[in-house]
């Protein structure tokens, strides 16, 4: 539930944004998540509403509530495992994602809501970080294929390294 009286005494949190001279230098993420501390009073926002519509609000139906309070605690390896009990790909629906939950926040009838998306965006993070986020091999292969169709990246072939932009 994070700290009972949590979201009366601590302000949303926002992440931040690499500078635009330099995200024109590469195609690498430009978002600066929180820090675990940041994170932590973020996780701490989170208060026991009863009905936390945030769970409604979100498109996968993560379990908002049950990964801010292990946040809250310092308690990074729960978190992760509530937040990989309902999401598989987090690192990257997290990023995408509108974040309906964050304007389904009761918090935010009246208050900046709970920075859920950046709570997210730290879980992931750190996972991928700490090597939580391990393959999950199938119990039986169909023997199906899967194939891309489409232009864009995901039906391209990667371009060699002489195609890249400058990173200088």
């Amino acid at each position: 539930m994070g700290k009972v009286t949590g979201f009366m005494e601590f302000e949303r949190l926002e992440e931040g944004y690499a500078p635009v001279p330099e995200r024109l230098r590469n195609y690498k993420e430009f978002v600066i998540g929180l820090k675990a501390d940041e994170a932590k009073v973020q996780g701490a926002r989170c208060m026991d509403c009863g009905t936390p519509f945030c769970n409604n609000g979100c498109p996968v139906n993560n379990i908002i509530p049950d990964f801010n309070d292990p946040v809250y605690r310092g308690d990074w390896k729960n978190a992760f495992a509530v937040l990989d009990s309902t999401n598989n790909f987090p690192e990257f629906t997290g990023r995408i994602c509108p974040a309906p939950c964050e304007a389904a926040c009761t918090l935010n009838v009246n208050d900046d809501a709970v920075g859920i998306k950046s709570i997210e965006h730290a879980i992931i993070d750190r996972a991928w970080a700490e090597g939580w986020v391990v393959p999950r091999k199938p119990v039986a292969k169909t023997g199906k294929k899967v194939a891309v169709v489409g232009s864009g990246p995901a039906g391209r072939p990667p371009r060699s390294s002489s195609h890249a932009p400058a990173t200088t």
